[in-house]
């Protein structure tokens, strides 16, 4: 008959429980797969679904790059930080076993699997703690697991969810250096969980180092033995951390470099929530994006706040962990302590990204109440007190409702009445019922609502189906990389199209935006969302020529993005000559940029092709526009009128970056709709929306149509819906036959072959090359051409043409692989000098026990 484990008992126990309460709570919400409703909400959507789709691309041996460098978004990018951000994590490798356009359910599961599994380690770590019975420690930890922080803000961030596990996973590392056992094993361990996420790693760090201050201090010894006990436990912990960390330097040091080289973003100031809401958070069903997601089902509560008054628990234990919750709680709202937590940067979106420890910590205080004996009657009126007495405080905030109080209420009872009955036969059987009743009711219901409110909140975006397919078809058929690049287009589902669908183009968007790639797109006119980190993809032939684009894909705008009208163009495929991915420009200083992405994109062309007019702004009223310096206008909301005047059959281009409205180029008298070139495309011909909220949102370089007058004049109408700005150059009038005339040169003068590999470029010369080489893609950190740094050519890669040589050679590595390879070297010799060094102590007392071994 096989051995009862009660923590693998205990870790099965809270797995099931924590993935049954999570699909209940989105079946009751109609959250895919359940339902017709997407659960791709901000970053899930726009981050995490893209970067797993790169995952399986790399699994299955597609994709255009490799380890190193991303050939699909922002025209060539660092892919290692990304990697080390969102898909190091051992559960992310889940989605190469599901088929490609099944991704989002991959994400899903990988999800629910990383849920499941923070319950089953911190069942697991509450058994090697301290024993008691096995059901309870299940329980507990599912309730863990299904914290607010949970089911609200990690659910729709997956990387966080290594964090979750990470906790109870370090504290085991710090009870073993407690105990010294297992020195080899918890290093590793350290790193596995560092590298799945160094940012929540961090956070759980910090809180497993609280946890081993308390069990020292909490030990049963003397204080002088207590004390020298502390000093070992606290060194060979401190030995296990840095040693775990040096294991992950190979990772963690691009991952560090690649955020000091990414675009700034926004740049925020902690402001601590009122306390009302904080503890309105605590109870089910209430959602706050600027507030700690508290919540905790009364399952862990309860038992946590009787810790204090349970006598059974000795008084130094009670006091520690009361103190420890209370001052970890507060830290949530002093600055300070917020940086502390946040590796001293308020970080871009939520602000109590550090939630879960707090989760954690009552727990095990929960776990450490429940430990010693049922709470007595004191306990348990006194944990019903302070409960009651703290949750009174969100009577004053507008996030409960009278279902969040019903449902705390009722789980209060039915958690009180669990923890009053014995502990053994029928009535065992019962409390279990009921706490895994109040734990699986509370959570599911807090995770509908918590699907329901992403939905009204925040953006969303479609799951893949019939839109993604068609245009991912698209971009196959058309593809001719590294010939051209084919962009996916700018009517976009997400900001990482390219890695979703397919093609090389300009949109990216990830924590790690190359600040270079930004400024270079945001000169030639490309637009921007989430403060410079989603770059977009600019339809534009001009900058299309300056980096290679071949093959355009336009289509219909999603209609999750909640445009003003609705749109039902087919998806086509523009086609046009493009110069190689490798050009040779004349010898001669390199030229600057200025305050024109119509010049810009003339300088970085090398040709000029547009007529930039003088142009007149001026409200529909006729009243003149406010200047804001010399060369920009302010606008309120309101309608005004653009007016220029451009060559003939020339096109026009609207470049407004902080508007926010809508812009209409006026017909010619006797004009009919199908004279406009184009009108298959947004802006030919029709009212384009334009979305410029400077810093937050840039508004892209937009065409308007074709000049069709004789007179050459151009009416452009333009609807501010909020107070932006007009640049004086807002038209521009690009002549195609000037534009043909310069690809042509450049196709002349460029490469006359490219080799494209995972990380680098090599590019044949036509013979008598002079000047500079030019390589389209941004010049990120990390390049190198002919054995030396590169040179940057207004944000591109460049390297002068040798002087004896007709090809030329560019390599990329991300900075820090080569350092953090060698302090992860460093730091593997040391357990595997371990491991040697006991195999050796090990072989040499089997040899004196065999009387082997020769006379000291």
């Amino acid at each position: 008959m096989p051995t009862f484990r009660p923590r693998t008992a205990a870790a099965t126990l809270a797995a099931l429980i924590t993935t049954a309460t999570v699909c209940a709570g989105d079946a009751r919400a109609r959250s895919f797969p359940f339902g017709p409703r997407t659960r791709n909400v901000n970053d899930l959507g726009n981050q995490f679904v893209p970067f797993h789709t790169r995952l399986w691309d790399l699994l299955h041996g597609r994709g255009d790059g490799g380890l190193f460098l991303n050939w699909s978004s922002g025209y060539g990018t660092s892919f290692l930080p990304d990697l080390g951000t969102y898909l190091t994590s051992p559960f992310a490798l889940l989605v190469g076993v599901f088929p490609r356009d099944r991704i989002d359910l991959a994400v899903y599961v990988v999800t629910v699997v990383k849920t499941a599994s923070a319950a089953a380690a911190m069942a697991f770590l509450l058994l090697t703690l301290r024993g008691g019975r096995w059901w309870v420690a299940g329980v507990l930890g599912g309730s863990y697991a299904l914290c607010g922080w949970s089911v609200t803000e990690a659910s729709y961030n997956p990387m966080w969810l290594d964090g979750l596990i990470a906790l109870p996973l370090l504290c085991l590392a710090g009870e073993w250096a407690r105990t010294g056992r297992r020195r080899v094993v918890a290093p590793l361990l350290v790193a596995v969980v560092w590298i799945a996420n160094f940012y929540t790693a961090y956070m759980a760090t910090l809180g497993a180092a609280l946890v081993l201050v308390v069990r020292l201090l909490t030990e049963g010894e003397p204080a002088t033995g207590r004390a020298k006990a502390a000093v070992r436990g606290l060194a060979r912990a401190a030995g296990t951390v840095l040693l775990g960390v040096g294991l992950a330097a190979p990772v963690l040091l691009p991952v560090y470099l690649g955020t000091k080289h990414a675009y700034p973003g926004w740049d925020r100031t902690f402001r601590p929530a009122a306390w009302p809401d904080v503890l309105a958070r605590l109870l089910p069903t209430t959602y706050g994006f600027f507030t700690p997601a508290l919540f905790l089902s009364t399952v862990a509560l309860l038992p946590a706040c009787a810790l204090v008054f349970h006598r059974g628990v000795p008084r130094r234990e009670r006091w520690a962990w009361a103190v420890l919750l209370a001052g970890v709680g507060l830290s949530l709202q002093w600055e300070p302590t917020h940086l502390l937590w946040h590796a001293f940067a308020t970080p871009n979106g939520s602000p109590y990204r550090q939630t879960f420890v707090l989760a954690g910590l009552v727990v095990i205080a929960a776990w450490i109440s429940v430990s010693y004996g049922q709470p007595g009657r004191r306990a348990l009126v006194g944990g019903c007190a302070v409960l009651v007495l703290t949750t009174a405080g969100a009577a004053f905030s507008d996030l409960a409702t009278h279902r969040s109080y019903l449902l705390f209420a009722a789980g209060l009872v039915a958690t009180a009445a669990a923890l009053a009955l014995p502990g053994r036969g029928r009535w065992a059987g019962l409390a279990a019922v009921l706490l895994t009743g109040v734990l699986a009711g509370q959570a599911a219901a807090t995770t509908a609502f918590a699907d329901r409110q992403r939905l009204a909140q925040l953006d969303h975006y479609a799951p893949w189906g019939e839109r993604q397919r068609v245009q991912a078809d698209a971009v196959a058929r058309a593809d001719g990389w590294p010939r051209y690049r084919t962009d996916p287009g700018g009517e976009r589902t997400t900001a990482n199209d390219p890695l979703l669908v397919g093609g090389q183009g300009a949109a990216y968007y990830s924590s790690h935006t190359p600040a270079v790639l930004t400024r270079t797109l945001a000169a030639l006119g490309a637009g921007w969302t989430s403060s410079g980190r989603a770059v977009q993809s600019l339809d534009n032939p001009v900058s299309d020529a300056i980096f290679s684009v071949g093959a355009r894909v336009h289509g219909p705008r999603d209609p999750h993005q909640r445009w003003n009208a609705p749109d039902d163009r087919p998806v086509t495929v523009a086609r046009q000559q493009a110069p190689p991915l490798a050009t040779v420009r004349q010898p001669g200083a390199a030229p600057s940029f200025g305050r024109s992405a119509f010049r810009n994109q003339e300088a970085l062309l090398g040709s000029q092709v547009y007529t930039v007019p003088r142009t007149a702004l001026r409200a529909v009223s006729g009243a003149p526009v406010e200047d804001r310096g010399a060369h920009t206008h302010r606008v309120g909301r309101g309608t005004y009128r653009l007016t220029g005047r451009c060559p003939a059959g020339s096109e026009v281009y609207l470049w407004t970056p902080g508007l926010f409205g809508s812009a209409r180029m006026s017909d010619p008298p006797g004009a009919q709709p199908g004279d406009q070139p184009g009108g298959d495309r947004p802006g030919a011909g029709r009212e384009t929306e334009l979305r410029g909220l400077l810093p937050a949102r840039r508004a892209a370089m937009e065409p308007l149509g074709r000049v069709m007058g004789a007179d050459g004049q151009v009416v452009v109408t333009l609807r501010s819906v909020r107070a932006g700005t007009v640049p004086g150059e807002a038209l521009g009038c690009l002549d195609r036959e000037r534009l043909a005339a310069a690809v042509t040169g450049l196709r002349r003068t460029g490469a006359t072959s490219v080799r494209v590999t995972d990380d680098g470029v090599r590019a044949e010369l036509p013979p008598g090359s002079r000047g500079t080489v030019v390589l389209a893609a941004p010049r990120i950190a990390g390049w190198s051409c002919e054995g030396r740094p590169a040179d940057s050519y207004l944000g591109l890669v460049a390297v002068p043409v040798p002087a004896h040589g007709t090809s030329v050679d560019c390599a990329f590595r991300p900075p820090g692989l080569r350092a953090g390879s060698a302090v992860g070297a460093g730091a593997l010799l040391v357990p595997a000098g371990a491991v040697v060094w006991g195999a050796l102590v090990r072989r040499r007392a089997g040899r004196q026990d065999l009387g082997l071994a020769g006379p000291d």
